[in-house]
């Protein structure tokens, strides 16, 4: 049910876009805009039962392709941690345990996705709502810390792709207009991952010879990723204060 109503959404917001925007929508040339925001990754259905809350962050960008900026494309591309581990270790066997490093492992989702956006563009608020079709790739990465900090002999454990697609909403909230406007951007969005091989905490097990055995998970990886970050318009911007520019000119 959740899966559905994000596209009911934008069904919604279709309809709604043609009776208000004549009414709502000040007079401007709409910006495309590039924004970065932090996530809280929730995964749903069997993915909830294998892993926990997830955060991470997300890089967004749109293109309006009318001059309200009512539909626009949209591409975002982001990184979630849905698990970590760490652990010291010996350096060598030639020198034993009296020099040890710190072994971290992260279990990522890296996703991307592009598709359309309808908005309702107006001067103190803009609710929009996307759909999407992109890639999902599930990747536990063990890397090992030494004494100053620096990371070193990243290794993937495991790595697997889908195709990823879904659809999402939000709000951004205008912080300031002009000719670099900037907003608060307050959102949802629902990723259908479909079935991936992952590794989550404790799936990894270190063996004395030094080998090392792995315990994936196969299931369904859907979730909903919550974001708030900001948004810059770039390029367009609110007529009536580059006319006020122009007259203090």
């Amino acid at each position: 049910m959740f899966a559905r109503a994000p596209a009911l959404a934008l069904v919604a917001l279709m309809g709604l876009t043609s009776i208000l925007s004549a009414q709502w929508v000040q007079p401007r040339t709409a910006p495309g805009a590039i924004g970065l925001s932090f996530l809280i990754a929730e995964p749903t259905g069997d993915f909830e039962q294998f892993v926990n809350t997830g955060y991470g962050g997300e890089l967004t960008g749109r293109i309006p392709v009318d001059p309200m900026g009512v539909v626009s494309i949209r591409a975002d591309l982001g990184w979630v941690i849905y698990g970590y581990e760490s652990k010291r270790v010996c350096l060598s066997d030639a020198v034993g345990c009296r020099i040890q490093n710190r072994l971290e492992t992260l279990n990522n989702i890296f996703f991307g996705g592009v598709g359309p956006e309808l908005a309702i563009p107006g001067r103190f608020a803009r609710p929009y709502v996307n759909a999407f079709l992109g890639f999902g790739y599930f990747s536990t990465i063990s890397n090992l810390e030494d004494w100053y900090y620096e990371d070193y002999g990243h290794t993937e454990n495991l790595g697997d792709g889908t195709v990823s697609w879904g659809a999402g909403g939000g709000v951004e909230l205008t912080l300031s207009r002009g000719r670099v406007p900037f907003y608060l951007n307050i959102g949802a969005k629902y990723h259908r991952n479909g079935l991936v091989e992952y590794l989550t905490e404790g799936d990894i097990v270190d063996h004395p010879d030094g080998s090392i055995t792995l315990y994936p998970v196969q299931s369904q990886a859907n979730l909903v990723t919550y974001r708030i970050g900001l948004t810059i318009g770039i390029g367009g911007g609110d007529d009536d204060d580059r006319h006020r520019g122009k007259r203090r000119r």
